[in-house]
């Protein structure tokens, strides 16, 4: 198939390279021109012959309303527009309903395997109607990875981008587990070797994953994570699940503590905690022994 591809960065230039070693033909549009294959949106559709037109949007979710109206006038009846970037599912529904005024069809695919999936394949959840999911299948199959899972088409407009946020507030509990047990672990002057411990749990046990195997190299090239900063960014799919999990009345504790945790890590110096111990010092404090914090015994209140 051809396909357009606009936003040639670290997930979309290796996209491209993945589609091309599968036989299909990409034209990619970006603004750094060193990567581009055209020089702005009109020539990539100007190159593309096949009909209907099948243009991929991999561009971060503030650009894609902006890009969306762009292409709009450059489009006909029947091709279609995909979103495979982190958007808003909401939003999914306001592009589609636009672009729909012209009769240009719009998907939105949700897309998990970052940097490795030009080796690994991607995992893709999508939304939007069965003829154009069926019509633009040729290019999942080259994308998602060669086995027999790591595709779906997940209901109708915004499905997509739906179970990609879900799967991204899994994605921040899981990781905050991992990070937590490895702080315990240090803690505990019983184990003197942590890093062995992670690495021995990617086979036989339950808790093995490829987010463990993500771990364990990094650890293997930093072994205290020296070079780390303590900061971890939400990209805001964690607060979108969130968010949808209150207006949907479900209880997510595990995603919801794990997205605090960022917002915490993202503060030099905690207000929050600030406060904390002020209130902890109002009835006994911590002492520092031995460069450890240690809890005081509160002085008994008189009768």
């Amino acid at each position: 198939m051809q396909l357009g591809l606009i936003g040639l960065g670290k997930m979309g230039g290796n996209m491209r390279d993945r589609l091309r070693e599968k036989g299909h033909t990409v034209v990619g549009y970006d603004r750094n021109q060193d990567l581009s294959d055209s020089k702005d949106l009109a020539d990539l559709v100007g190159q593309l012959t096949e009909s209907p037109k099948v243009i991929w949007v991999m561009v971060p979710e503030q650009v894609v309303k902006s890009v969306v109206t762009e292409l709009k006038p450059l489009l006909g009846e029947g091709d279609i527009v995909i979103d495979g970037g982190n958007s808003k599912w909401l939003n999914d529904k306001v592009h589609g309903a636009d672009l729909a005024e012209s009769g240009i069809h719009y998907l939105d695919v949700g897309v998990s395997g970052g940097v490795w999936g030009k080796q690994n394949g991607y995992a893709l959840m999508v939304g939007g109607e069965k003829a154009d999911v069926d019509h633009v299948m040729p290019i999942f199959e080259a994308l998602k990875p060669d086995g027999e899972y790591g595709f779906v088409h997940a209901g109708t407009l915004g499905a997509g981008h739906f179970t990609k946020m879900v799967h991204n507030g899994i994605e921040y509990a899981i990781m905050q587990a991992y990070a937590e047990g490895w702080e315990v672990l240090r803690k505990a002057e019983e184990v003197t070797d942590v890093n062995a411990a992670f690495e021995s749990w990617k086979e036989g046990t339950v808790i093995r994953s490829w987010l463990l195997d993500l771990m364990v190299n990094a650890l293997k090239a930093d072994p205290n994570l020296d070079d780390i900063a303590g900061v971890a960014h939400d990209s805001g799919e964690g607060r979108w699940t969130v968010q949808a999990a209150i207006d949907l009345g479900v209880p997510t504790p595990a995603i919801s503590a794990a997205l605090y945790a960022r917002f915490v890590s993202q503060q030099d110096d905690s207000p929050a905690m600030k406060a904390v111990a002020a209130m902890r010092n109002q009835f006994g404090g911590h002492a520092v022994e031995q460069g450890r914090p240690t809890q005081t015994k509160p002085t008994p209140p008189t009768q």
